[in-house]
């Protein structure tokens, strides 16, 4: 997840917005935390490399077994 967050507003029809946010809810998803997964899949999909909290951390010890 990242560190800091933006603000991305859109227009939309409000019954999509009412079919996605039903959608959401009985797949126990925020739309906020689908609508990111489309992000970075779309970004995948196009090669799209970007700075993400998961490469910028320093690599942690490993816990004792």
């Amino acid at each position: 997840m990242e560190t800091k967050t933006a603000r991305l507003t859109l227009l939309i029809d409000p019954e999509k917005k009412k079919a996605f946010e039903q959608l959401c809810a009985a797949q126990d998803l925020t739309p906020s935390q689908v609508v990111r997964q489309l992000i970075r899949d779309y970004l995948a999909a196009h090669r799209v490399d970007y700075p993400s909290r998961a490469r910028l951390q320093e690599p942690h010890d490993e816990l004792p077994s």
